[in-house]
């Protein structure tokens, strides 16, 4: 079962996924972009502010994506799979930039992963509150320098892109306690698997 953790920068899903971690001993605990040799060195120049081209950003998240798919997501489909972010966050991405039409994100999406995509997945909601001061008590990176708006944007682009790809949402309010997150996530799983 391959399932994804999503949710905007501080949402916790760093958090989440060393507890899972911790839980399922016997899980692939992966992540979007930076999971292979390739996708480390694209995430740095993505989160380094380098990029000026919003289809460059795009081409670049497409190549991690197909190289994460080829060495860790395909080879483990028969093991429990939990990937901080996915193919959603980059379809997501893709659609607030504007500038790449809806049908090429999701094909060339398609392409990248050879079709496919989490099971499940668990986003990670943040109110604007809630986000604004999550922000403030950190050092801020390339992408979330581009405001609590952008974030936001990326949030409800986030919900888009489950549905357009067909993938099982769950939503949950990302202000709870960590405990709480963890249970809901750990049950679904358990009753999906």
């Amino acid at each position: 079962m391959y399932v994804a953790i999503e949710g905007i920068d501080t949402a916790g899903k760093s958090t989440q996924i060393a507890r899972l971690a911790q839980h399922f001993s016997d899980a692939i605990i992966t992540k979007e972009p930076g999971a292979t040799a390739i996708g480390a060195k694209i995430r740095e120049i993505v989160l380094s502010g380098e990029v000026q081209s919003a289809k460059a950003e795009f081409l670049l998240f497409l190549a991690d994506r197909a190289e994460h798919m080829q060495e860790v997501v395909a080879p483990n489909l028969d093991k429990l799979i939990i990937s901080d972010r996915s193919v959603v966050s980059g379809v997501a991405y893709a659609l607030v930039q504007e500038n790449i039409s809806e049908t090429a994100i999701l094909h060339l999406n398609r392409f990248a992963t050879d079709g496919n995509y989490p099971e499940i997945l668990f986003l990670l909601q943040l109110s604007q509150e809630e986000l604004t001061f999550r922000l403030s008590q950190k050092e801020l990176d390339g992408i979330e320098l581009r405001g609590v708006a952008y974030l936001l944007n990326i949030q409800e682009a986030l919900v888009k892109a489950a549905t357009l790809l067909e993938i099982k949402l769950v939503i949950i309010d990302a202000a709870e306690s960590i405990e709480k997150i963890t249970e809901t996530i750990i049950d679904t799983i358990k009753e999906n698997r």
